[in-house]
Order: C-alpha cells, then sequence, then structure tokens
C-alpha cells in the first residue's frame, strides 16, 4: 500500500523555520552549558574594559613583559612597590641624581675617589685653618709675593729691617769681673729699638727683687721688662762684690754699659753675672 507524502510547499517551509527558531530561543533562553565558551567562540575584541570586573586581572593572568613603560600610569609606581636593589647603577639616566635628591650626610668620605675633589670643586673659604695639618703648608706650597707685610707676626718685619718694633722684647745674659776693683762691660742690642732714639729706663735688681717695670727673673726662667725698661737682674755675684751700675750716658736705643766694683783688686774670682731684657716703648 502506498503511503501519501506531503508535497513541500511554502507554507511547509515557513512553519519548519519558525519551530526551529521557537526551539533554538528556547535553548539559549535556558542559558549555555557550562564551558561551552573558549577563546575559539570569542571574536577579537569581543571582551572589553566595560566586559572586565574590578581586580578581575590579578598578577597571575598577565604575561611576561606584558606590562611595558607605554601601560603605565603617572605615579603607578611607588617607593613601595620597588624592591631592595631594584634601581641599579645602569639603571639610572645621565643627570638623574641632582644635588637636591641627594640627603645630607649621606655622600661620605669612603664613596669619594682618590682625586675626586679637585680646586674647581671646593667653594671660596672652604678651606679653612682648622682643616689644615700642622705644617702642611709649607714653602713649595706658597706662591710668590703671597706672605706680604700684613701676614708677618709682631715684630719680624721690624727686626728684618734692622729695629725693634714696639712691644718686642730682646733678652740676653751679662757677665762683668777680673782682676781689677772696677770691671767694665757692654751689651749690643741684636736689633735696635725703634725710632725716634729714645733711651730705655734703666733698673737694676739684686737676686731675688722685682718691681712694675721688672716683673721679675728666676733662675732660667725667661727676663721680662715693661715697654721702654731696661731690667738687669744679678743672679749671681763672687763675695768681694760691693755694687753694679750703668755706665752713664751709654745706655741708648742700641745697647747699655755695666761697671761692677769689688772690695779687693787682682782677685781672680772678681765677678758679677746676670739677666737682661728690654722692651722697646
Amino acid at each position: 500500500m502506498r503511503i501519501p507524502r506531503p508535497k513541500l510547499n511554502y507554507a511547509n517551509v515557513i512553519a519548519t523555520i519558525a519551530l526551529f527558531v521557537a526551539l533554538g530561543g528556547a535553548a539559549v533562553a535556558a542559558g549555555l552549558p557550562k564551558n561551552s565558551v573558549g577563546a575559539r567562540q570569542l571574536k577579537k575584541g569581543a571582551v572589553t574594559t566595560k566586559a572586565l570586573r574590578n581586580k578581575a586581572v590579578t598578577a597571575g593572568k598577565i604575561g611576561p613583559q606584558a606590562v611595558t613603560a607605554g601601560k603605565l600610569g603617572p605615579f603607578a609606581v611607588l617607593p613601595g612597590n620597588l624592591g631592595n636593589g631594584v634601581i641599579t647603577a645602569e639603571k639610572l639616566g645621565d643627570g638623574s641624581v641632582i644635588a637636591s635628591k641627594i640627603k645630607n650626610g649621606v655622600v661620605t668620605t669612603n664613596k669619594l675617589n682618590n682625586g675626586a675633589v679637585t680646586t674647581g670643586k671646593l667653594g671660596d673659604g672652604a678651606v679653612t685653618s682648622a682643616k689644615l695639618d700642622n705644617g702642611s703648608v709649607n714653602n713649595s706650597k706658597l706662591g710668590e709675593g703671597s706672605v706680604s707685610v700684613s701676614k708677618l707676626g709682631k715684630g719680624v718685619i721690624g727686626q728684618l729691617q734692622g729695629q725693634l718694633e714696639s712691644g718686642t722684647t730682646l733678652r740676653g745674659v751679662f757677665a762683668v769681673g777680673g782682676d781689677p776693683k772696677i770691671s767694665l762691660s757692654s751689651v749690643s742690642f741684636q736689633f735696635p729699638l725703634t725710632n725716634p732714639p729714645a733711651a730705655p729706663k734703666e733698673n737694676i735688681l739684686e737676686a731675688g727683687k722685682t718691681s712694675t717695670a721688672c716683673p721679675g727673673v728666676t733662675g732660667t726662667a725667661t727676663p721680662q721688662a715693661a715697654p721702654g725698661q731696661l731690667c738687669v737682674y744679678i743672679t749671681s755675684k763672687s763675695s768681694e762684690f760691693e755694687g753694679l751700675e750703668f755706665i752713664g750716658g751709654a745706655t741708648n736705643r742700641l745697647g747699655f754699659g755695666l761697671l761692677a766694683g769689688f772690695a779687693k783688686g787682682n782677685e781672680p774670682q772678681n765677678v758679677v753675672v746676670g739677666q737682661w731684657a728690654v722692651t722697646a716703648p
């Protein structure tokens, strides 16, 4: 027996398509199966920024070297994001470390190479007296004409010029004696006193005596004299010694003369010795 088959016509085709769409729409509405959409099902550019949740891209999702300099926003890399020792010398650009970026006290002596601090790197007045070792400035370090008159100590110029400057003291020793009952001696100053020529005031002091003009001398101590004063200190004398005095008119800006008297003549031990000091007025 032959079963009759329905003939395809426009109405049948339209009805079939409508049924398929209806069933397909219901399946999509019911949801896609788990893991059914993979990378191959996504079109290029299908996943946009808006489609990503906040913090959806974690470190494990970023490939090696995926984040380049152009992908970093301003202030994106903070000090807390840098590991110790990450910024090495070769990572620094020329001129990137400037003075304002260096903390006080950071550049210590051991950070400077030998010869690193040249003359041009020293500021005006940087090398003070306190920075110089004793004896560090020798003759070879002095330029021609660098030692002027104002740089010389008190009394040096006067002595170089052949005279003793005001307030400068000369010192020495004397000895008067011999066979006669009266013995003479003279002393010349190492440098003349200052001009105008003025004889210093004469003073003779017995052993152990002092005065305002002559502060005194004991043993081998340095003899002293006030400005404009000539002080003769007797430190030792023989038993026949009777007195010591200045020779009249002999004291001037060049030196002085002494006269010693003894009780007996023809005594080889007749002697008086001491020290003297004169200070220019």
